[in-house]
């Protein structure tokens, strides 16, 4: 069955609306607010906060109105494990943010002497100085994102954030804190070393939490040739299949550029992705938040867990 089928609220032009225009318009409004914002003197964190809140709650909003599946906008005992995850990520990447920028300005010094590269083309306007971070910072992301998968080291973390029952807005922030601070060390720490600006990593920031919640969200996004840009919902759905075959490909955070020239993008024509989410092949995987805090370090005895069912079989 379609989702269109499976979800009340909107019909006809008003879901066809949210579903190709509600990302390039929040995102395009977001930043361009911000730099609004940041042009007249507004501290850019402050800038960030106040474009990124409503841009949430019109994602929110959105899901209620017009969801993709009727079902991911139920509670499944997710609700409670996803909000403590949102405290810990904002928690661990806001004293983390200042500390990596200073670890990228100090690296550049250390190397290249007093002013670091100083190669960062700050008389670029703001919107092309904040796409190319977002190519150059993708790169790192792209390829600790896939090692995530490749390697049971890493992926004892990152399986967390694919334990997720349902997609919808609040799993964007469903990480391991040592995932998120692996993912943004390498993004950040670059983008100082290159002489990025603090307006510029902030605008970085908001530009992944408000395509973040796009990515995840219960909603029918449908972009068309801008999948071929951004790594949103259509791509992120089977990152988050059961089949680790298809799980195992659209890597990018934000865009899906380096998935494109690896190999790794992955969208088929002939099917929608599917429903059913999760990880397939850790059953006892445990779905508290302190237990998933907890479970990279208690690997072996998770596996254990998941072996035990099978054997049952």
């Amino acid at each position: 069955m379609k989702a269109a089928e499976d979800a009340p609220g909107l019909t006809g032009f008003g879901r066809k609306a949210v579903a190709w225009v509600a990302f390039p318009v929040v995102l395009t409004a977001a930043v361009g607010v911000a730099i609004a914002l940041i042009h007249h003197g507004v501290d850019p964190r402050l800038a960030v906060l106040a474009t990124q809140l409503p841009a949430f709650l019109v994602v929110i909003t959105l899901e209620r109105l017009a969801p993709h599946f009727r079902e991911w906008n139920r509670n499944q005992g997710d609700l409670g494990v996803d909000l403590g995850h949102i405290v810990t990520v904002t928690l661990v990447s806001g004293l983390a943010d200042p500390l990596l920028r200073i670890t990228g300005i100090s690296l550049a010094a250390w190397v290249f002497g007093e002013g670091g590269l100083g190669i960062w083309p700050v008389d670029w306007p703001l919107a092309l100085q904040l796409l190319l971070a977002l190519v150059i910072g993708e790169f790192g992301q792209y390829w600790v994102h896939r090692f995530q998968h490749e390697w049971d080291g890493l992926w004892r973390f990152h399986a967390l954030h694919h334990s997720a029952p349902r997609l919808y807005w609040l799993n964007a922030a469903r990480f391991h804190p040592v995932d998120i601070l692996m993912v943004n060390f390498v993004a950040t720490v670059p983008l100082a070393a290159l002489g990025a600006s603090i307006e510029v990593l902030s605008l970085w920031l908001l530009v992944a939490a408000v395509h973040g919640v796009f990515q995840h969200a219960n909603m029918p996004i449908r972009i068309g040739p801008l999948n071929w840009i951004f790594s949103m919902a259509e791509l992120h759905r089977w990152h988050h299949s059961k089949t680790i075959r298809e799980a195992n490909s659209n890597y990018g955070q934000n865009l899906i550029i380096w998935d494109v020239v690896f190999g790794t993008r992955y969208l088929p024509a002939d099917r929608e992705p599917p429903k059913e989410i999760g990880l397939a092949d850790l059953p006892g995987y445990p779905m508290g938040w302190v237990a998933q805090q907890l479970s990279p370090f208690r690997w072996s005895a998770i596996r254990r867990a998941s072996e035990e069912p099978k054997a049952r079989e």
